[in-house]
């Protein structure tokens, strides 16, 4: 895990890397974003193939305790102490890699976790995706868009929406020139408060 704990911002960003290949496309172009932030504000990294999480347990209707793992509690601690969370996930069967998906489940349990006031905390603060896909239409990732929107919406999060790529051979995402392009400016895009489509509709009336 690589940190970087440059002080003062008040913002900080950490990656979640999700992809189970070391170097892959997602992360070439995450980076490609990242580099574009402000010296002063800290990035952190985490790559969740090198931090394994047993799968989750829903234990919050249960009397006795689920142990938390050290490699939980790491996780759950940056997640806490970041402002921006920016999930690197390929897409895999048109959703989140399995490792991703299985670090949002565990955000389930840390809804629970006594004084840890989980979702009081992570409001206000910001959610962002970085996917790279063998398709040329972002079309085909709606689920995954849906799935971040909709996780940053019950949380009461802002959404910086997806930057995209395309590939799907080692390294081939350096070839989309669009993408790179628009990790250029990525992060200084608008962040919304997420908000579902019937809050939405609510709103309008």
């Amino acid at each position: 895990m690589n940190t970087d704990t440059t002080p003062g911002t008040d913002r900080s960003f950490l990656f979640v890397l999700g992809s189970s290949r070391p170097d892959g496309n997602t992360e070439i172009l995450a980076r490609a974003a990242a580099e574009q932030l402000p010296a002063d504000i800290p990035q952190r990294w985490v790559d969740l193939a090198r931090l394994p999480l047993p799968d989750f347990q829903d234990g919050r209707h249960e009397t006795d305790a689920w142990p938390t793992g050290e490699n939980e509690e790491i996780l759950r601690l940056a997640t806490l102490e970041a402002t921006d969370i920016v999930l690197v996930s390929p897409l895999y069967w048109y959703t989140l890699s399995a490792h991703t998906k299985r670090y949002l489940d565990y955000w389930s349990g840390w809804l629970s976790v006594p004084g840890s006031d989980f979702k009081e905390r992570m409001a206000g603060r910001t959610l962002w995706g970085v996917t790279v896909m063998a398709h040329d239409d972002e079309v085909v990732a709606d689920g995954l868009v849906t799935t971040l929107h909709h996780t940053a919406a019950y949380l009461r999060m802002r959404f910086g929406g997806l930057l995209f790529g395309n590939g799907s051979r080692p390294g081939q995402v350096r070839d989309d020139e669009q993408a790179l392009i628009r990790a250029k400016t990525y992060f200084q895009r608008e962040t919304p408060l997420a908000r579902f489509p019937y809050e939405e509709e609510a709103g309008e009336r």
